[in-house]
């Protein structure tokens, strides 16, 4: 994210580091420089070495201009957008998500939907269950911040549904410090061994979707000699620091 040679910049950096799947944060400068951006990287990539994302944070209109933004994207061979359209216009999000030409990752959507079941005794600040809405708006992915879905047992939950319902999914960090996102990255990791709090399963498919996992490297304070360390494009927990 940022003006677009900072962008520029910044990614030319991490596809020099072997990172193999970038996102951008779009909808914040002109639609027409981070489509040149994205063309950049497309011509010197393929969809095959480098993994495409992009994170519209709601900044598209619903309807027209939703639906001729993710054509345009469509044709560098995207991964998935997140949340194109913001989140509680429910109708227009399920229309997108069904006749979209790019997979549709739902994330601000997810906030503060926390019953499971209609039986809940609190069904949400939305008056929809984490059930209702994946059945109902069908996307084709979900982002799972822990910190803001109840803790680790609350994106469980949402795990559950999705795997029910068919839906992809992945991790990713809401700017912890690296004592949380420590946390979230062995808890990521034990989901893909089987593992988990709740019993629940996470999907081969699922397992093998790069994370989204934060870094700790926009702080300017931040615990060092923490043994999180970042090799290529993958985040390491180095044992010998703990000694």
């Amino acid at each position: 994210m940022g003006t677009f040679d900072e962008m520029k910049t910044r990614i030319e950096e991490k596809l020099d580091k072997g990172y193999k799947c970038i996102k951008l944060k779009i909808g914040a400068i002109d639609f027409h420089d981070e489509l040149a951006l994205l063309t950049m990287i497309r011509r010197r990539y393929s969809p095959q070495t480098v993994e495409l994302r992009v994170d519209a944070n709601g900044a598209f209109l619903p309807g027209e201009d939703a639906e001729g933004k993710l054509q345009q994207l469509s044709k560098l061979y995207i991964h998935s957008i997140e949340q194109p359209i913001r989140a509680g216009n429910l109708d227009a999000m399920r229309k997108l998500c069904l006749h979209t030409p790019i997979p549709i990752a739902l994330d601000e959507e997810l906030i503060g939907v926390n019953a499971e079941e209609r039986g809940d005794l609190y069904v949400g600040e939305k008056g929809i269950t984490k059930k209702d809405l994946l059945n109902y708006i069908a996307p084709q992915y979900i982002i799972l911040k822990p910190s803001l879905h109840g803790g680790l047992r609350g994106a469980e939950e949402w795990i559950r549904h999705a795997e029910a319902a068919g839906i992809g999914w992945w991790v990713t960090s809401a700017l912890e410090s690296n004592v949380g996102l420590n946390a979230i990255a062995h808890w990521c990791a034990m989901l893909h061994e089987g593992q988990s709090f709740t019993g629940v399963r996470c999907s081969e498919q699922n397992a093998l979707l790069p994370q989204g996992l934060g870094t700790g490297q926009l702080f300017m304070d931040n615990i060092e000699g923490y043994p999180l360390e970042i090799r290529e494009d993958k985040l390491w927990f180095d044992m010998q620091k703990c000694q």
